[in-house]
């Protein structure tokens, strides 16, 4: 699967799932865009330590994505720095509850801007590059974006309005530009408390419920994510990485 003199852009790639996206294709010899919004120090190092594999092969670029300069601004670098775009991955994502009855404007506009609005646009400010290289979007979705998570309903909508631009744009930009999409189950838990953090007991209630029993890891996503980047007959698709969860 070479990714050799192609460019990729992961949003929100400084950690976790988006870092190993990132570490994933360049293994496989792309050049990378890590865009991230306020955690510059790891990617930076991440950049780093790219470069120090191949050099001249990454940087890191920031960008507020809830703004069109944001997008603009980013979308402009990240087309320009190795000479043209022919991967772009829509990773990053806010997700935390929205109890109905306590939805505001704030949480709203935050999880609609970072889950659909962002990687519509982004991709549209992209699109040019991507046509010329014949390129690909991958949109990360998420299993709750075809089945309601209980006091997630903002969050839930955002990633189903996600999912459907996947299909509309994949028929919209076909034949020149692919566009899929990862729907994600249980993966990592929350490096730290805050309004997603799930305790122990929550944990095991919810491995018990996924039919392989277990996390999948951000490999698993990042190697679905070259797949997609890779096989040049697949567009519209929607992959569902989650140990079977979404069948309970």
């Amino acid at each position: 699967m070479s990714l050799t003199e192609k460019s990729a852009l992961v949003t929100g790639s400084a950690n976790r799932l988006g870092a190993q996206i990132a570490r994933t294709l360049h293994q496989n010899g792309a050049n990378l865009i890590i865009h991230y919004r306020r955690s510059a120090a790891p990617a930076l190092a991440l950049a780093n330590e790219l470069n120090q594999l191949r050099a001249e092969s990454a940087l890191a670029i920031a960008a507020d994505l809830a703004t069109d300069t944001g997008i603009d601004n980013l979308a402009e670098q990240a087309c320009n720095a190795f000479g043209g775009l022919h991967i772009l991955v829509n990773n990053a994502s806010s997700f935390y509850p929205t109890r109905f009855g306590e939805i505001d404007r704030q949480a709203w506009d935050d999880l609609i801007a970072s889950n659909y609005r962002a990687p519509l646009f982004l991709a549209q400010a992209c699109y040019r590059s991507l046509r010329q290289n014949r390129g690909c979007i991958i949109n990360m979705l998420d299993i709750y974006a075809s089945r309601p998570l209980k006091h997630h309903s903002v969050y839930c909508s955002a990633k189903a309005a996600s999912r459907m631009l996947v299909e509309s744009l994949a028929l919209e930009l076909a034949p020149e530009v692919r566009v899929n999409g990862i729907a994600p189950g249980a993966i990592l838990w929350p490096e730290k408390a805050g309004r997603d953090q799930v305790d122990t007991a929550q944990q095991q209630a919810l491995l018990q419920q996924i039919p392989l029993q277990v996390l999948g890891g951000a490999q698993v996503i990042a190697d679905t994510a070259l797949f997609l980047a890779s096989n040049d007959y697949i567009t519209g698709e929607v992959i569902r990485v989650d140990g079977g969860r979404l069948l309970n």
